[in-house]
């Protein structure tokens, strides 16, 4: 009899191991470098996929050019969401991503925002000069900054509000440094103010003024096993997330 009792404690034994093992191998972790414009929208997105899934999804927010920059160290990332599509395209042709994985997720949106009702946000603000300090993100590392100076180019007053151009790391920088005061007027993501509800001024610059801001995602080669970072990026395509995408002011 002792004998059964500890055969039929060892098979329970067994059963559960198997059990906790078998869960594991259907959750998986994925790791996501995410452009910084896209944080609210991510967070819905990534909690609906993360309980439909029993997945995790663990994001990074940043600006595009510091994550490619990662991504070629060997940071291991499994999938990246760029404000861009010409870092992805760079990541495939360099074989850091995997061929065909590449699609549009979401067309941005460059806004102009002022928290300050007698500064209302539009061109004439900007030829006007009649503030202290501009926020924008790096236009040499986040493609809302290189789309804000391609505008001011266009409209022909760059140079003169370059002295007063108050620069973040990210567009999620720039925001702060607008909605805190630190700059009268910021060139911001048009899901930032979205999300925000913010009751300033916002002029949405016309896409006569810069290129379209295609935002691409790809599968990084460090993913290409990694079941939850490919049902991530399914998940993006879907009718739902698409919902939710325009929710925050993106185009398709």
């Amino acid at each position: 009899m002792k004998w059964r009792a500890m055969a039929v404690l060892a098979l329970m034994a067994g059963a559960t191991v198997a059990a906790t093992g078998a869960g594991a191998a259907r959750a998986e972790t994925a790791r996501v470098a995410i452009a910084a414009n896209f944080i609210a929208p991510a967070k819905v997105l990534i909690a609906a996929y993360d309980r439909a899934s029993g997945n995790d999804v663990q994001a990074s927010f940043g600006s595009s050019g510091q994550f490619l920059t990662q991504i070629r160290n060997g940071a291991p990332f499994d999938a990246f969401l760029s404000a861009d599509a010409a870092r992805p395209d760079s990541l495939l042709k360099a074989h850091l991503a995997v061929s065909g994985s590449g699609f549009t997720y979401a067309v941005g949106t460059l806004v102009l925002w002022s928290g300050d009702a007698a500064l209302p946000a539009g061109e004439a603000v900007l030829r006007s000069g009649r503030f202290a300090h501009l926020a924008i993100c790096n236009p040499a590392l986040a493609p809302y900054g290189a789309a804000a100076v391609e505008a001011m180019r266009k409209l022909g007053v760059y140079d003169a509000l370059e002295p007063r151009l108050v620069v973040g790391a990210d567009v999620a920088q720039a925001w702060q440094f607008a909605r805190s005061g630190s700059a009268e007027l910021g060139f911001v993501a048009y899901s930032q103010v979205k999300a925000a509800g913010n009751p300033g001024s916002v002029w949405i610059v016309p896409e006569t003024l810069h290129a379209p801001i295609h935002q691409d995602a790809v599968l990084l080669v460090h993913g290409e096993g990694n079941e939850a970072a490919k049902g991530f990026l399914a998940y993006l395509k879907t009718p739902a997330a698409r919902t939710v995408i325009a929710r925050y002011g993106y185009g398709k």
